[in-house]
């Protein structure tokens, strides 16, 4: 009998009152509450500076700004070329120009020439006329190519447009002034196709 006494003391030492397993109850909702708002704060975006949401980079907006770029970059490639390409046409065309020119003025000296020989009573004949009239015509197609002559007679000697051949000691002349040509010289473009031969005084 007595140890069946203590055996039922025991059991009820051990057992849970109403009380405690209430209490007990309250301390696990009270976890579970407590823990819940962790888990939703680990749900919830980052935030950055100021309290704004960091929103993640739509890969379809990082794939256009990409296409953008790339057409940007082909379109700046395509006017570089387009531009380098004109440049290099020019350059072409003015080289075959020139070359063109060189070959033609030889013609137009020939010209000058046979003009400037003329005997004084040939020179109102219709061949005299007809040699001025072809000379004056290539002259004028020439000047509407961009092609003039060489200022000489007069005008200082430079080196840029003048090839002195001859000096003279002229006290009625200038220093370094140019009073003959012995051949004209051209320009096309601002640019010399041939320089002026010519005779420096002083």
């Amino acid at each position: 009998m007595r140890d069946e006494a203590a055996d039922s003391g025991k059991e009820a030492e051990t057992a849970d009152t109403p009380d405690d397993a209430q209490k007990e109850g309250t301390q696990q909702e009270e976890g579970q509450e407590d823990a819940q708002p962790k888990e939703e704060e680990k749900d919830s975006p980052k935030k950055g500076f100021f309290g704004k949401k960091k929103e993640k980079k739509d890969p379809r907006d990082a794939q256009i700004e990409e296409l953008t770029d790339r057409l940007k970059r082909n379109m700046a490639e395509f006017d570089n070329f387009r531009k380098r390409t004109e440049k290099e046409k020019s350059a072409m065309f003015e080289i075959g120009a020139k070359d063109i020119i060189e070959r033609i003025l030889p013609v137009i000296d020939n010209f000058e020439r046979g003009l400037s020989s003329m005997p004084e009573d040939a020179k109102g004949s219709s061949f005299a006329e007809g040699m001025e009239m072809i000379y004056k015509q290539l002259l004028k197609n020439l000047e509407e190519a961009g092609v003039k002559p060489i200022e000489a007679v007069g005008r200082q000697f430079d080196p840029n447009f003048h090839n002195a051949v001859m000096h003279v000691e002229d006290e009625e002349q200038g220093e370094n002034v140019v009073v003959q040509e012995f051949q004209k010289g051209y320009l096309y473009r601002d640019s010399v196709v041939r320089h002026s031969m010519v005779q420096v005084a002083n």
